[in-house]
């Protein structure tokens, strides 16, 4: 792992007057970005060839003479052959000498390869770098240690498919959509074998992910992804933020809830089993008295990273739940940074984040004003690995 003595060099060549924000053009750039720009802010987002109009045409900023932001929010696009070229070392002293602060996101982390992450990006990260390895499922101290560890409660894993005695979902990656799922679900050993040969058949999932996949029991409620905010500046007010609360579309799975139980039973081959694939988001809140519970669940899992995975969390972090027929919450992933679906709440804010700062703060601007508030205090050092 790269030390944070080593970054803290780098940090000391900038012209904190003349910060970007950086991130991978994809996931929750957007939020980012917009956040940013409220804040003062230039922007700059890493392209690849091929997914780049979104960001350096549609939604490109334009800025008066004087500076002043009249549309978009992407000031400047730097678009790469494959996104894996930013660790080439000429690259990355170009986001030094343009003090890029970099924000992580969940693209970066998939299309970069873990290790040289920790070990060779020498740029900031704002964040906790350490952390990013927690979300990938199968490691050590994945974040199911990381919940076990905290006390948290999290769906029970079934070890052997024989086992199987009620719901499960069977957590694995797509064959052909590589970072995508190939989760499905099954009430029986039978239904299991069935539905994962059928499967394997459609080249959606490989017998190898499905000997390694994950079998959980699954929980059968409404499904509320947690958009909070830890704050380590914060010294007079609390430093754990719930700004918002959004949920998942999912394909090909919302198209088969929108069919008549009838018609689904018909269905036949590729069309009988729904994928997984997120492909957008929508905004929620919660009852009152379930927001104590959420709090509660930031606090045990905050506490924990910071014993196993110093310095801790810094700025965004998603708990993904379900809640149960008896308001309990169950925590089924977590994204240990920016979560996926806080574009919803983009220039508009989260309602959460809204009622605690009296403006519009999405995920993004709370990020941006983090970054603000540490550039004019000098405690930059504190919110970067």
């Amino acid at each position: 792992m790269i030390s944070r003595d080593r970054i803290f060099e780098v940090v000391d060549r900038y012209d904190l007057k003349k910060v970007k924000i950086g991130m991978v053009a994809s996931h929750s750039a957007l939020d980012v970005c917009d956040g940013a720009v409220e804040e003062g802010f230039r922007t700059l987002g890493i392209c690849q060839e091929g997914r780049d109009k979104t960001y350096a045409r549609y939604l490109k900023a334009q800025r008066a003479a004087d500076g002043r932001l009249l549309r978009g929010v992407v000031d400047e696009c730097w678009t790469l052959e494959k996104f894996k070229e930013m660790m080439e070392p000429e690259f990355q002293e170009r986001l030094v000498k343009e003090n890029v602060l970099f924000v992580p996101n969940r693209s970066f982390t998939s299309y970069i390869d873990l290790k040289e992450i920790e070990d060779s990006f020498a740029v900031p990260l704002v964040g906790s770098r350490a952390l990013l390895r927690s979300e990938e499922r199968g490691e050590e101290k994945d974040y199911y240690w990381l919940l076990q560890k905290a006390g948290l409660p999290f769906p029970k894993k079934i070890e052997d498919p024989q086992d199987i005695s009620g719901l499960v979902i069977i957590k694995l990656h797509h064959k052909v959509k590589k970072l995508e799922r190939g989760f499905f679900t099954a009430g029986s050993y039978k239904e299991f074998r069935e539905k994962s040969r059928n499967l394997i058949f459609h080249n959606v999932i490989t017998e190898e992910d499905l000997a390694s996949a994950r079998i959980e029991e699954y929980i059968i409620g409404p499904v509320f992804n947690l958009d909070f905010f830890y704050s380590p500046l914060e010294q007079r007010m609390e430093r754990i933020e719930l700004l918002g609360v959004d949920w998942r579309f999912e394909t090909s799975l919302d198209g088969h809830v929108r069919l008549p139980a009838p018609q689904q039973i018909t269905l036949e081959g590729a069309q009988a089993t729904p994928e997984y694939t997120v492909c957008g988001h929508n905004s929620a809140t919660m009852r009152e008295s379930l927001l104590e519970g959420a709090f509660a669940l930031a606090e045990k899992y905050i506490k924990a990273v910071e014993e196993h995975y110093p310095p801790g969390i810094i700025g965004p972090f998603c708990l993904q739940t379900c809640v149960d027929k008896d308001l309990k919450f169950y925590i089924y992933d977590v994204a240990p940074r920016v979560g996926g679906g806080t574009n919803v709440h983009m220039w508009v804010g989260h309602p959460y984040g809204n009622t605690l700062w009296r403006t519009n703060v999405s995920t993004g601007r709370r990020l941006a004003m983090e970054i603000r508030r540490a550039v004019e205090t000098d405690e930059i050092k504190k919110i970067v690995t």
